[in-house]
């Protein structure tokens, strides 16, 4: 199914149709899945979001689509450019053309040039800005800036604007509110200590006071029930996280809780781990925070018990083996929720990854099968020739045999009857 014969180039942003950064894609099942496989236009070789040389520009692509040799266009995200696509899917009715309230939301708030996907049940929205760290999936909803590419259909959502638009401020709000948790994610929170660990953590950080020095902070994190991943974090270690953002916010949600929610301790103490680069110190927002102000402040909002030294002891002794028990029961199913959704993550991840280099097989079996071909007839052609040329020597050799004989009777005759005319 092509969806270039309605596609109206006039109402595609200047923005994206001036950029070289454009493929083709095709429409292929994979496991029983309709699966979107980009390609180059002009070529069909598979094309690589991270591969500016299987890319053109906006006319090149439409053109080749065009010819019927794909299914449509996409554009391709990159660190280059300040584009951020917005993919909502599973919002929308293709029916009645009714739209979820969170959709509704979030295309409202960016305000920016958006269009119905291919499927006809979700939404691709194109704005200006810069994608803030942490996880950029969560639901239906997805957030890229670079090294992947979006179908573009043309299809404008009525009513929205017919630019991309910059909308910096709105982006980090949603990407706050509906992608980065509100609550503690369990591989960032610091709730892998103990029950006791737990009781002694009363109150928030604005009345627990932790006045401790920075040797006897970490000596208690490194004594903790969950030590190893502290020293893990501490060391530099990225394992075990998407991306090193993650790992950041990971050990600020640890240093939290340790520090009682003290922003000046915690930075002081970041500072010192094998995480800290020069982003730390950068301006990454609007309202001037850097990097490494906003990692603290949302490892703070983000962690709900902090640890207080004046508790501790008495804590530990009232635990009871009932609490332990629920508590560890809570933190086996919290373990067990974590797990299967990074299994189903990566598994995704590994899923897609086997599709391009499925397809990328494919594209070269194609292209050994047209080079076999072409040597077989230049086989075929080179054997005619050589058949050809040998039998204009057998003829050329036969000819001069002929002349040989003839001007071998002539002198002959000439010898016999010459001398008899003397």
């Amino acid at each position: 199914m092509s969806f270039i014969a309605s596609l109206d180039r006039t109402v595609l942003p200047a923005d994206l149709r001036d950029r070289d950064q454009w493929v083709c894609w095709k429409e292929e099942l994979r496991d029983g899945k309709p699966t979107k496989i980009p390609v180059t236009p002009g070529s069909g070789a598979f094309a690589s979001s991270t591969d500016p040389e299987t890319w053109m520009s906006f006319e090149i692509a439409l053109e080749y689509a065009d010819t019927e040799n794909a299914d449509g266009i996409g554009f391709v995200f990159t660190d280059n450019d300040p584009i951020v696509g917005v993919d909502l899917d599973d919002c929308r009715d293709p029916e009645g053309g009714d739209i979820d309230d969170t959709a509704l939301d979030i295309i409202e708030r960016l305000d920016s040039y958006t269009e119905i996907s291919p499927s006809g049940t979700g939404f691709h929205v194109l704005i200006e800005g810069e994608l803030p760290d942490g996880r950029n999936r969560r639901g239906s909803i997805e957030l890229y800036d670079t090294a992947r590419f979006f179908t573009v259909t043309g299809d404008r959502l009525e009513d929205t604007p017919t630019r991309v638009a910059r909308r910096q401020d709105a982006l980090v709000a949603i990407h706050r509110e509906y992608v980065q948790d509100s609550e503690p994610d369990p591989e960032h929170e610091s709730g892998d200590y103990s029950s006791s660990e737990k009781q002694a953590a009363t109150g928030s950080a604005a009345d627990t006071n932790v006045d401790l020095k920075d040797e006897e902070l970490l000596e208690r994190a490194r004594n903790a029930s969950n030590s190893e991943k502290f020293e893990r974090l501490w060391r530099g270690s990225t394992a075990g996280y998407e991306s090193q953002s993650e790992a950041d916010m990971a050990l600020c949600c640890l240093l939290a809780f340790w520090t009682g929610g003290d922003h000046q301790t915690m930075d002081r103490l970041f500072r010192q781990s094998g995480l800290l680069r020069d982003k730390w110190d950068e301006v990454h927002y609007a309202d001037g925070s850097t990097y490494g102000e906003k990692t603290i402040e949302r490892a703070i909002a983000s962690t709900s018990e902090f640890y207080d030294p004046d508790t501790r002891d008495t804590s530990t002794e009232s635990v009871s083996r009932t609490s332990e028990s629920s508590t560890s029961a809570s933190r086996d199913d919290s373990e067990q929720n974590r797990n299967h959704a990074y299994l189903v993550e990566k598994n995704r991840l590994l899923t897609d990854r086997v599709d391009e280099l499925e397809a990328t097989l494919e594209q070269k079996t194609e292209r050994i099968d047209r080079l076999e071909t072409t040597i077989e007839d230049l086989r075929t052609e080179l054997s005619e020739r050589n058949r050809e040329i040998e039998q204009a020597r057998e003829e050329q050799a036969g000819t001069t045999s002929d002349c040989d004989t003839a001007s071998e009777t002539s002198s002959l005759w000439g010898r016999l009857f010459g001398d008899r005319s003397k």
